[in-house]
Formats: C-alpha cells, structure tokens, sequence
C-alpha cells in the first residue's frame, strides 16, 4: 500500500536499529507524548527491539485518559437530565466515573450517542429544537477547531439549543509541569505529530532552551518513531537540546495558521486539571466570553465538587511516565477493557489498552497456540 507500507519497512527500520547501537553511549529517557505513538510502539515492540539503554515512557497523550474524574462526572449528570441528547466520540463511553459511565446512563434510558463530528451534535440539535444537544468537546489542540467551527457555525445558523461541555487541554504546559516535578527522569521529548499540524513548532522551543532537552515532533509509523529517536537519542549523545521536525511531510513551523485563528476566536486559555497531573496553569481552552451562551456547564449547572481517583487504580502514574501499566497491581486483572478501573484502560490512545491489547492478549495466545 503506497505510503503506508514504506513506513513499515523491515530492512529500513532494521537500519535505524543498526544506526542506534552504533550512535548510543548513555543510557536515555525518551517520553513520547501522544497515546497513538504508545500504541504504534507497544503493537510493533519498537521498545523491545531498541538498545537496552533506550527507556521508553509514555506521557500524557491521550485525552481522553487526561479528561479528570470531576469533568466526567458532569458528563454524567448533565447526560442523565430528560431535556438533553448528550454527544460524544465513542472512547468516552466507557470511561468510568464514580459509580457509572455515559454507556450506563444511556442504559438507563438516557439519550446518549456517538457522532463521528462535532457538527453532527450542531445538525442534530437543528433537526430536533426541542432537545438541548450537548457536545463532550474533549481533546488536545487536534481537535479544538472542529469544536469552535461547530460552535460558529451553531451562533451563525441561529441553533440556541446546541452547547459544549469543554473539556480541551494543551499539550506544551503538561510537558513543562512534568519536566518540573522533582521525580522527573525524562530527558528528551517524542512531540505529537498531528498536535504540530495544527499549532506548528515554534512554542516548544523555549521548554527545550529552558530545561535543556531535545524535543523531536515524530509521525506514528514505526520508521516515523524509530527515526524520531534516532534523532532525539543523536541530539542527547552530542550535547544538543533543540525542536526538530522528523514528520515535515505534515507539519510545517508555523503549523495550519487558519486553524490557530479560529481556535483563539472561539477559546481562551485558561487553568485546567488533568488526571493524573493535578491543575496545571494555562494548560487547557474554555469557550470566550462571546461564546459563553455554548458553554454547558453555565446552562447546567453541574456539580464541580473535586474527586479523587479510586486507590486500586493507578493511571495517574501511568500518565506522568513514572509507571509502566503492567507494573500496576491490578492490571489485568481487576482492571480489563470490559471492567476498567480508569481511562487508559479504556481510550483506542490510553497505555493500559495497548499493553492489554498487544502485550497480554498476545502473550497469551502464543501460551495457547503456542
């Protein structure tokens, strides 16, 4: 298949191994920092074929596993009331909350459904103005100028009865708050390619001229990956701390400048909590002022109250780098895709999935098969 089984190729990536055996001296951290990086990784054990001194962590990158306990409890109560049609994209279904997730409210007779878009919330609330249509607006930078175009386009066609419930974050403060903790052992960056496409890749330099650490913005394809390191790994042995570009074919410096604009003119930065990372400053998007008749949580009310997450679950490790899922105690067995304990268990982009799903599935078959 023309450019896909050209990133997937045996002898190439066979090189680049090669090249890293000879290139590396030390051993090195490397955090990759998008969820769809984790499982393009952990599906072809990249980490496993890499030079034992490479250490590969898996940060923040998914956003549905980042989206905190409390958001998703207003998820929840927002869904339940009889006057709402709640939308979101299917991950979030299952994302457990205190006691329940929207697949159980939708059970219990809650009109609960999976769009593929943001506009398909705003054309279902056209069709049906009886309804208040709320969209789960979750996502990293990717996703933010879909969710202002809809709410544009919703304040433009006139449709009242259309609403986010926001619950965006941005990717460069996570990676500063954990290069600031003191447990931090994460010496270079794999930056998310598609999060580059839209907002370019001039704000990670001052994170990497201030902490002295090499970020890469890397594609997802095993060679994208293994040349990402390669380049990250070449950058550390020298001494360098620099943003470089492995995934040009999409990303361009100043990224997609139309998209950044209509981001600023339906959001604003404000503070955020992430699972896992606790409230980090300017790390997330909320409607502006302008747009705040679209903002859900004013409309509704939902309760705010601040949750912990459950003891037995230990996602927030996971997400900072400083566990691997299957050092968790219950993974896999009181925590599974069908009886997840916490969102990376969950997410198509969570870490917990991918090493259930390539790992131990795996593992097992050949067990079975053998």
């Amino acid at each position: 298949m023309k450019y896909l089984d050209e990133y997937r190729d045996g002898i190439a990536a066979g090189e680049y191994l090669s090249a890293l055996r000879r290139l590396t001296t030390r051993s090195w951290t490397l955090m990759e920092i998008c969820g769809g990086q984790t499982h393009s990784i952990v599906k072809h054990g990249l980490d496993e074929l890499l030079p034992p001194e490479i250490s590969l962590v898996h940060g923040p990158g998914c956003p549905v596993c980042v989206t905190p306990l409390e958001m998703i409890e207003k998820a929840l109560e927002i869904a339940a009331r009889p006057e709402v049609t709640f939308c979101s994209f299917g991950d979030m279904l299952r994302v457990p909350g205190r006691d329940r997730d929207l697949a159980s409210v939708r059970a219990s007779g809650g009109d609960v459904r999976v769009v593929y878009s943001p506009l398909d919330a705003v054309h279902l609330a056209e069709r049906h103005p009886d309804r208040q249509v709320v969209f789960f607006a979750v996502g990293f930078e990717t996703t933010a100028p879909a969710n202002a175009l809809a709410v544009r386009s919703a304040r433009e066609r006139g449709i009242s009865n259309f609403s986010l419930l926001v619950s965006h974050v941005l990717v460069p403060p996570a990676m500063e708050a954990i290069l600031s903790a003191e447990s931090n052992r994460v010496q270079g960056f794999l930056a998310a390619g598609h999060v580059c496409a839209i907002m370019g890749v001039e704000e990670y330099r001052p994170l990497a001229a201030r902490f002295r650490v090499p970020i890469v913005v890397t594609g997802f394809e095993p060679l994208d990956l293994l040349q990402g390191i390669t380049m990250c790994v070449r950058q550390l042995e020298s001494g360098r701390a620099e943003v470089e570009n492995q995934y040009a074919r999409v990303v361009r410096g100043q990224g997609n400048l139309e998209a950044q604009a209509l981001i600023r003119e339906v959001f604003t930065v404000i503070p955020r909590k992430w699972r896992g990372l606790g409230e980090i400053a300017a790390s997330g998007l909320g409607l502006r002022p302008t747009y705040a008749s679209f903002d859900a949580e004013l409309r509704f009310a939902p309760n705010g109250e601040s949750l912990d997450e459950p003891e037995s679950c230990r996602s927030g490790q996971v997400l900072r780098g400083t566990m691997k899922p299957v050092a968790c105690p219950a993974f896999a067995s009181e925590c599974t895709p069908e009886h997840p304990l916490g969102a990376t268990m969950v997410s198509n982009e969570g870490a917990c999935a991918a090493y259930y799903r390539y790992r131990v599935r795996t593992s097992a078959s050949r067990v079975l098969h053998g």
